[in-house]
């Protein structure tokens, strides 16, 4: 008797595993084709098509980034706590105020990975006046397999990746990729 309560208990569980990895898998197909990119294929390197995604800004407006637009777009990952991130601040201001008729620059902070208060503090502290964008569940930071801040991603008007760069660089290095592609 014991031995069909264990096997319906464990078919049970196995039947309960089954529909949810189904659910989860049909969730996840919904999301996975977005403009012609399968989110389950990309991969965030130079030549890479990059998808359209949407986060919140400092508003909580949704604002979409990642595909064609009309300008360069220069997508930067950070967190509030990173020094390197800090380091560069400046150079990512200045670099929206000389570009920003041709470039448009989105702040993604890895909120997953932050403090909502001290990234607004951040954004405050460094007089940052380009889109700020929180990532509040982690999706778009893991998406592009951020796994070091700063990261960034220049992303050209056709929507495909040209750059990326791991940690922080001089703002005449930032200067010259720009306007290689500009």
């Amino acid at each position: 008797m014991k031995r069909i309560y264990s096997i319906i208990v464990v078919s049970l569980l196995l039947a309960s595993l089954g529909i949810y990895n189904y659910i989860d898998g049909r969730k996840s197909e919904a999301m996975l084709s977005n403009g012609g990119v399968s989110l389950q294929d990309f991969k965030p390197k130079a030549g890479q098509l990059s998808p359209t995604q949407q986060l919140p800004d400092i508003n909580d407006q949704m604002i979409s980034f990642g595909s064609a637009q009309p300008k360069l777009q220069l997508i930067n990952f950070w967190a509030s706590w990173c020094g390197p991130c800090e380091l560069e601040a400046p150079d990512l201001q200045k670099i929206h105020e000389k570009y920003s008729d041709s470039l448009v620059l989105y702040g993604v902070n890895a909120t997953n990975d932050d403090r909502e208060r001290q990234a607004r503090q951040f954004v405050e502290d460094q007089g940052f006046t380009f889109d700020i964008l929180f990532d509040r569940e982690g999706d778009i930071t893991n998406l592009y397999k951020v796994g070091t801040f700063p990261t960034s991603f220049l992303v050209d008007r056709d929507g495909v990746i040209r750059e990326r760069i791991n940690g922080v660089i001089t703002l005449e290095q930032w200067e010259r990729i720009i306007e290689q592609y500009m």
